[in-house]
């Protein structure tokens, strides 16, 4: 009789996650609610700085992508990767310290965003403390994960597993890669890559967090759980090898698609769109084989709630990874691109992919750790019709202003004139279509306060089982097999399979980021761009602590649309001193590279004041405390020498005069104030006057700069 060694499954470490991921998807759910109605009222930020959107926004996209669905990946992974190895995780004290650790994560994100703390990296705004804690927990998390594959009891890694490593891996690769920055203080660093350098590392990782965090780890969920629910086996095998291997060579070699018509240089955007046409095959092949797993189970799909989220998700998948590629073909991102099918196309995938997943693991993994049923079939399937109306209300009316600002942007009279000259015309057109999507977050916030009661009801009828007790052979030596197919190989060898994802992933990053980090042509320089003053610089920083970025692109695109409306087209050697560059994802407001000069110094002061005093109907919220605060210049000399070690031509020993050039530069845009009836005790101090002297840079260096407060 075979020998059978007793263990025990922690299910304790698997609610801990499910807990957190419950707890943090509905705030972050209500924080992109709230953000959303300030783009309707915004007013509700309540005058306060910390409650703006351009700060609640990326607090809501950190909240989503790694407190929600970050905790749903380590509760989905933690249960099956111990029941794919028939084996307990690897290290107790490893499961704790990676719950708490990715807590404290994000507690420190919580605080710290709201503050103005930001890099401004779309997906990795953290600062460089954090960004070493992100670090260490997510290694402790491989080490926990990859020691626990080598004491499995199961011979073969199952393709969840697959999946799993391939995450691990590229989410370690990235976050390095991305996070290169050279602090100036405990809370402020600058990128080691400055402008277009900057812009396709920050793309580069921007893209393959949503592939590698928010897609495949999901799909090793997606590839334990369906089949788990279902009670069925994955529909081919082969096609899960096509899809695995296929999705993580082409996906890292998508990001530049970001970038279409920008300053990136077109071989770069070209591989980024062909890359993303590809990805249609291996993507569509994930999709299938989910869908296929359920064949002849449809009457069950029909009654069984959980089945039902899976299948919208498995849909949501589908439709988000079609989209994504269809919209890095140049010809419809010269129409997607900074408007509101972007954000739609992003819902898409988030609210469906991953939060519709989330919950159909919930309700099936909740019941069996509690040794019970789940409270309410009837209530998780009015979660489901709610929360699904929530994401057609959402998305739909965004598509619809999508195109309609494109539309609007691009149309020109008879007479060869811009349409609608001015672009508040193209911003208030689109408010219903607000108000239509905050009604669809406020369906999804419904339909998961609904999940939460059936949780709290199913929780309370059973008890937690912590330690299931499981049994299991040991793993049998290793044998050769005659004729054996090559996955099944590999797949018994965990440390040469990490190896081959490695070398999968790296192919594509070291094709596209070498060429343009390592050759300096690659970036032409203009003789006429300077570095930043120190009053510039410092309102630059200002500009990002108050997440301007988040409405505004500074990007003039070559189309006749774009430089009619703002100016000469925008070139890379412009961007050579930008670090972090600030070319934006998304237009709320009009693009920024070209106003420098375009309006006198007072028009800047009042905008900033009561943004309506300057253009009736504007939905930008007004920014008092920057005429109340006083300018922060102590770290100003720090930040020169940061530059100054990154390469920006500042002579040396400026850091010792920086404050001295700022004071007198602060006096001139006081003086432009004070000309035209604008006064103030210390005016020269505050805050405002930086990021006027800031805004009137922008877009200058390739032309005579306009005099002090003219137009």
């Amino acid at each position: 009789m075979a020998q059978v060694e007793r263990f025990s499954y922690d299910n304790a470490i698997v609610w801990k996650f499910a807990y957190a991921s419950i707890l943090f998807g509905i705030v972050a759910i209500l924080v992109g609610l709230w953000a959303a109605l300030e783009l309707v009222y915004p007013g509700l930020n309540l005058g306060i700085p910390e409650t703006t959107f351009g700060r609640i926004r990326p607090l809501h996209t950190n909240a989503a992508i790694f407190a929600f669905v970050g905790n749903g990946i380590f509760m989905g992974t933690y249960y099956s990767l111990q029941r794919l190895l028939k084996t307990r995780m690897y290290s107790n004290f490893l499961s704790q310290f990676h719950f708490w650790g990715w807590q404290a994560i994000i507690l420190a994100a919580a605080i710290t965003l709201p503050l103005g703390i930001t890099s401004s990296h779309e997906y990795a705004e953290l600062e460089w403390p954090i960004d070493i804690a992100i670090a260490l927990v997510w290694v402790a998390f491989g080490v926990n994960m990859f020691g626990t594959i080598l004491k499995r009891r199961e011979q073969h890694l199952y393709v969840a597993i697959w999946f799993y490593l391939a995450t691990w891996v590229t989410v370690t690769v990235l976050h390095i890669g991305n996070n290169l920055e050279l602090p100036v203080s405990l809370w402020k660093s600058y990128p080691v890559f400055a402008g277009v350098q900057d812009a396709l590392i920050q793309w580069w990782y921007g893209h393959n967090a949503v592939a590698f965090f928010l897609t495949t780890p999901y799909l090793g969920l997606m590839y334990y759980f369906l089949p788990k629910a279902a009670n069925r086996p994955v529909y081919s095998y082969k096609l899960s090898i096509i899809h695995f291997w296929a999705l993580i060579f082409i996906y890292i070699w998508a990001g530049p698609h970001h970038l279409l018509y920008t300053s990136l240089p077109d071989w770069a955007q070209s591989l980024g769109t062909v890359f993303s046409i590809m990805l249609i095959a291996p993507s569509w092949g994930g999709m299938l084989n989910g869908l296929l797993t359920l064949r002849g189970a449809w009457d069950r799909v029909r009654q069984d709630p959980v089945l039902k989220f899976m299948v919208v998700a498995v849909t949501a998948y589908g439709m988000a990874t079609f989209e994504g590629p269809m919209l890095s073909v140049k010809s419809v991102n010269a129409i997607s691109h900074y408007t509101d099918w972007t954000i739609g196309h992003v819902h898409i995938g988030t609210l469906g992919w991953n939060g519709f997943l989330t919950f159909g693991i919930l309700y099936w993994l909740i019941p069996k750790m509690f040794n019970t049923k789940l409270h309410s079939l009837k209530l998780a399937n009015a979660h489901f019709w709610i929360g699904t109306m929530g994401i057609l209300f959402y998305a739909v009316p965004l598509y619809w202003a999508g195109w309609t600002q494109s539309l609007m942007w691009k149309q020109f009279t008879p007479d060869g004139f811009l349409a609608y000259g001015n672009f508040l015309e193209t911003v208030t057109q689109i408010i219903p279509m607000y108000l239509l999507r905050a009604l669809g977050g406020t369906l999804y916030v419904v339909g998961f306060c609904i999940m939460i009661y059936n949780i709290y009801k199913t929780t309370k009828a059973g008890a937690l089982v912590r330690d299931e007790a499981a049994e299991a052979p040991p793993l049998p030596p290793m044998a050769k097999h005659a004729g054996e197919h090559w996955h099944r190989w590999i797949e018994r060898r965990p440390v040469q399979f990490l190896i081959a994802s490695t070398i999968a992933i790296l192919i594509g990053g070291i094709v596209e980021v070498f060429p343009m980090v390592m050759v300096d042509k690659n970036v032409p320089r203009i003789e006429s761009v300077m570095p930043y003053t120190p009053l510039e610089l410092e309102g630059r920083d200002i500009y990002i602590r108050e997440g301007c970025l988040g409405c505004h692109s500074q990007m003039v695109r070559p189309f006749r649309s774009e430089t009619e409306r703002y100016g000469e087209y925008s070139k890379s050697g412009e961007y050579i001193y930008d670090r972090p560059f600030l070319w934006g994802s998304k237009r709320t407001g009009p693009d920024l590279h070209r106003l420098g000069g375009k309006y006198p110094d007072s028009w800047h002061y009042n905008h900033m004041l009561d943004p309506t005093s300057m253009s009736p109907g504007s939905i930008m919220p007004p920014y008092p405390w920057l005429v109340e605060r006083d300018l922060n210049t102590s770290k100003t000399a720090a930040k020169i020498r940061a530059l100054q070690t990154l390469g920006t031509p500042y002579a040396p020993g400026y850091d010792q005069i920086a404050v001295d050039d700022l004071q007198k530069q602060a006096e001139q845009v006081a003086a432009s104030l004070r000309k035209d009836k604008i006064d103030g005790e210390n005016l020269e101090r505050k805050e405002i006057i930086a990021l006027i002297a800031y805004l009137q840079r922008l877009g200058t260096d390739i032309k005579p700069k306009p005099q002090a407060g003219g137009n």
